[in-house]
C-alpha cells in the first residue's frame, strides 16, 4: 500500500504542475501533506516534517546557493565570465567545447556535493552558451553529468566516502575503480547523450545571465577569473583530502575542515570576488552590492522550490516508505551488488535525494556484504550507482536541473532524468563487469 500511495502522489504533482498549472513549490508542498496524511503520518507531525524537510534542506543549501550565485553574478557583471568562456572556447573550439565543460565539471564535483557545483558552474554555461553561439543544453547536460557522475562513484566525494566507511571499503581502492566507470558514464551521459535531446533547446533564463559583450581591455585575466572562481572548489578539495590524511586533531587539519565548509568556502570566494571583479575593476560598493541583490533575487524562487522537494523528500523518509521498500527488496535472493543497486534505486525513487538513498541502502546492504564475502569496493560503487537513478520530482536536483535550464517537466524528463538513468545502469554494468575480473 505504500507504494501505491506514492505512485498516486507522484502522478497528482505531475497533474498539479502540468495541467493546473499551479506554482511548483505550492504542488510540493500540497502533495507532501497529502501522501503524509494517506501514509500514516499523524496530523500533529505533518506541519513540523513539512518544515523539517524544508529546512534541513533551505538550511544546507540557502548560503550555499545564494552565495553561489553571487559569486556567478559578479562574475558575469566583470566580465570575467565572458574571459573564461571565450578561452576555452578558443584552446577547444566552437565543437569541442561541451568536453571542456564536461571535464570542467568532472574537477569541480569530485570535491563538491551536486547541488554547489551546479551553483558554482551555471553561470559559466550560460556565458559559454552565449559566446559559442550554440545550444544552452550542449554544454548544460555534460556539465550535469560530470557533476552527477562525481555524486556516486568518486571519493573523496562526501557521498562515496561516507558509503566506503559504511562497508568498510578502502577508499584509495574505490577511487581507483570509480574512476575506471565514471570516464566512459561521464562521457555517454553527457555529451553523447545530448545528440538525442537537439530538439530541445531552451533559452537562457533572464536575470541569470548577463548578455553584454564586453572589450577586451573591461575583462578581468583569464588567471584571476579562473583563481575566483576556483576558491570555493580548491577550499573544499583540501579539506576532503585532509580528512583522508592528516591526523584530524592537527591544527592543519582542523584549519582546512573550517575552510572548507561550503558555506565557509564560498563566503571567502565572495568577499574575493567582491574585490577581483568589483573594486578591483573601479567599481563602487553601491553598484557592486546592486549586483549581489538582482542575483539574490533571481534564485528566491528556485530555493523554494528545492526546499518544496526537500519537504517532501521528509514526509517519505519519516513516515517510514523509505525504510519500508528498502526492506522488502532487501528480502530477495540476489547478487549482493545487484541487491544493493537495487535497494538503492528503489529508495531513491521512493524518497528523492541520492546521498538518503546511499546511505539507506549502505546501512541495509553491509551485513549482507559482510557474510557472503562481496567485493566492499564495489559494493560502494553498486549502492553509489542505484542511488542516482532517475531523479524523481521529489529529489531536488530535478527542480533544480529544470528551473535554472527553464525547462518543462517532460522536457527535464527528457534530459535530466535519462542522463541520471544512464549512469545509474551504466554503473550497474561496470561493477558487474569489474567483478568478473576482480573476485
Amino acid at each position: 500500500m505504500p507504494l501505491v500511495i506514492l505512485a498516486i502522489g507522484i502522478l497528482i504533482l505531475f497533474f498539479l504542475i502540468v495541467k493546473v498549472k499551479l506554482n511548483s513549490f505550492l504542488a510540493l508542498l500540497l502533495v507532501a501533506g497529502l501522501v503524509g496524511i494517506a501514509e500514516g503520518l499523524p496530523l500533529t507531525k505533518l506541519i513540523p516534517t513539512i518544515e523539517k524537510g524544508l529546512g534541513g534542506t533551505l538550511g544546507g543549501l540557502a548560503i550555499v546557493v545564494s552565495f553561489g550565485a553571487m559569486l556567478g553574478k559578479l562574475m558575469a557583471e566583470s566580465g570575467g565570465a565572458q574571459r573564461i568562456a571565450t578561452t576555452l572556447i578558443r584552446v577547444f573550439g566552437r565543437e569541442n567545447v561541451k568536453w571542456a565543460v564536461c571535464l570542467t565539471g568532472f574537477i569541480v564535483g569530485i570535491a563538491l556535493f551536486y547541488e554547489i557545483g551546479f551553483v558554482l558552474l551555471i553561470p559559466l554555461v550560460f556565458t559559454i552558451a552565449a559566446e559559442a553561439k550554440i545550444p544552452l543544453l550542449e554544454v548544460g547536460i555534460p556539465m550535469a553529468a560530470a557533476l552527477s557522475v562525481t555524486h556516486g562513484f568518486l571519493p573523496p566525494h562526501p557521498g562515496p566516502t561516507a558509503i566506503s566507511v559504511i562497508y568498510n571499503a578502502d577508499i584509495g581502492t574505490t577511487l581507483v575503480y570509480g574512476a575506471i566507470l565514471a570516464i566512459p558514464t561521464a562521457i555517454v551521459a553527457g555529451p553523447v547523450y545530448y545528440n538525442f535531446t537537439k530538439d530541445i533547446n531552451p533559452a537562457i533564463p533572464q536575470g541569470l545571465y548577463n548578455p553584454k559583450i564586453f572589450s577586451e581591455e573591461e575583462m578581468p585575466g583569464f588567471g584571476i577569473s579562473v583563481f575566483t572562481a576556483l576558491v570555493p572548489v580548491v577550499l573544499m578539495a583540501a579539506s576532503a583530502i585532509a580528512k583522508l590524511v592528516l591526523d584530524q586533531a592537527s591544527p592543519l587539519a582542523v584549519t582546512l575542515e573550517f575552510l572548507g565548509q561550503p558555506d565557509m568556502a564560498l563566503t571567502i570566494s565572495v568577499a574575493i570576488a567582491v574585490y577581483t571583479f568589483g573594486i578591483g575593476r573601479g567599481k563602487a560598493m553601491k553598484e557592486i552590492m546592486e549586483t549581489v541583490k538582482d542575483a539574490v533575487l533571481a534564485i528566491a524562487m528556485i530555493l523554494l522550490i528545492v526546499g518544496g522537494g526537500g519537504a517532501l523528500k521528509q514526509i517519505l523518509i519519516d513516515s517510514g516508505v523509505g525504510a519500508y521498500i528498502g526492506n522488502v527488496v532487501a528480502g530477495a535472493d540476489l547478487s549482493p551488488l545487484l541487491l544493493a543497486w537495487l535497494v538503492a534505486a528503489v529508495i531513491r525513487t521512493a524518497c528523492g535525494s541520492a546521498t538518503v538513498a546511499a546511505l539507506t541502502a549502505g546501512g541495509i546492504a553491509a551485513p549482507i556484504c559482510a557474510a557472503t564475502g562481496a567485493n566492499p569496493e564495489l559494493m560502494v560503487l553498486a549502492t553509489g550507482a542505484g542511488s542516482l537513478i532517475f531523479s524523481p520530482p521529489n529529489d531536488p536536483g530535478f527542480w533544480l536541473f529544470k528551473e535554472f535550464f527553464g525547462l518543462t517537466v517532460k522536457e527535464t524528463a527528457r534530459t535530466w532524468c535519462a542522463l541520471e538513468t544512464i549512469i545509474s545502469l551504466m554503473g550497474l554494468i561496470g561493477v558487474m563487469v569489474l567483478n568478473l575480473f576482480i573476485a
